[in-house]
């Protein structure tokens, strides 16, 4: 079997035509947005939906984003949606923004985890656009990759990543945001972040008071609220540490590890690192990945799931990932950089 007869360019009018056929008879198929890939299937068919669950291992109590072609498509999946949320979506959609609202019964207890909420977005794509357009169904559509791992942001990761259990992959180049939706659940005349990503909290504060919650508060007694909540997510197959300290104390400390290694007679890590901002080359560093030397938070973004990716290629045998500034996209950066690390910020334990 050969990647040619899952994977077709998004560019084909017939290939999107063929997507739609698919879905439309209860199939699934990755296709491209905006943030990462979509592993899409009718959001309306329970049996489609539960494809995407087993396909990328997926607990059922995570809930599924709905994707939808307009405004108007979107709206008709909820029960109710407050005069705030249509200002949000005229600003935001087509784009990166999730909004959490109460669900209509049509959309299946398994895409929602038995939330009485549902997530919707309107992607800003044209191929995403036209294959929810074609296959006249709102497409529930979580990233295309096995849950818990390292987002996908190009066809090629999806084929490695899912292969032929997907039907169809649709290929129409590297995403440009990088990162996952923002999620926004609406609350009366204010949103509570569940999840930051391509749509930035200040973006969102000049439209609408915005709170922000500790992980602690996100536990819900219905359920996990939004996906990506979980404390272990985005995670790449290599260890991954995301530490406090600048490169160049990371660095001072690695030498004074790297002295007693050697009077012990003990064989050095191979250290991945993944940066941002200047970070001079070290012998003890066997493979580096800067996401952007300039120091540009979007292009950090863009590049943050490749990065991880390009670095498990290399074999190393951990990860140590520095801080970018928690700013604009860095909170998104910072996220997921989080939930791939698991919590883990103290390479002690790794060399003792």
């Amino acid at each position: 079997m050969t990647q040619s007869r899952w994977v077709f360019s998004a560019h084909s009018p017939e290939n999107i035509k063929r997507a739609a056929a698919i879905l439309q008879k209860g199939g699934t198929v990755a296709f491209p947005t905006e943030t990462v890939y979509g592993l899409g299937a009718n959001a309306l068919d329970p049996k489609a939906v539960f494809k995407i669950f087993e396909i990328k291992k997926r607990p059922t109590f995570d809930p599924l984003i709905v994707h939808a072609a307009s405004m108007r498509e979107a709206f008709l999946l909820c029960s109710e949606v407050p005069e705030i949320a249509r200002t949000l979506a005229k600003k935001f959609w087509p784009g990166a923004l999730t909004l959490v609202l109460p669900k209509k019964q049509i959309i299946p207890d398994l895409v929602t985890s038995g939330l009485s909420t549902v997530a919707v977005r309107v992607p800003n794509h044209p191929v995403a656009l036209e294959l929810i357009h074609r296959a006249r169904r709102p497409l529930a559509a979580p990233s295309a990759n096995p849950f818990g791992r390292t987002s996908p942001t190009s066809a090629e990761h999806v084929w490695n990543d899912l292969g032929e259990a997907v039907d169809m992959i649709l290929d129409g180049g590297s995403t440009s945001i990088g990162v996952e939706s923002t999620v926004l659940q609406i609350q009366g005349d204010q949103g509570i972040l569940l999840r930051p990503g391509g749509v930035t909290l200040e973006e969102l504060r000049k439209i609408i008071p915005v709170s922000t919650v500790t992980p602690k508060e996100l536990e819900s007694s219905e359920g996990i609220l939004s996906p990506g909540l979980l404390k272990s997510h985005y995670a790449p197959n290599t260890p991954l540490y995301l530490v406090k300290d600048s490169f160049k104390e990371t660095l001072k400390w690695l030498e004074g590890k790297n002295n007693e290694f050697k009077r012990l007679g003990k064989p050095w890590p191979r250290i991945g690192a993944l940066c941002f901002g200047q970070a001079p080359k070290s012998p003890l560093i066997s493979a580096l990945v800067n996401l952007s030397p300039k120091k540009d938070i979007r292009k950090a973004a863009s590049e943050l799931f490749q990065a991880m990716r390009k670095l498990d290629k290399m074999e190393v045998d951990l990860i140590v990932a520095f801080p970018v500034p928690e700013m604009g996209m860095g909170a998104a950066v910072m996220d997921r950089l989080r939930k791939a690390s698991a919590g883990k910020n103290n390479l002690k334990p790794f060399f003792e």
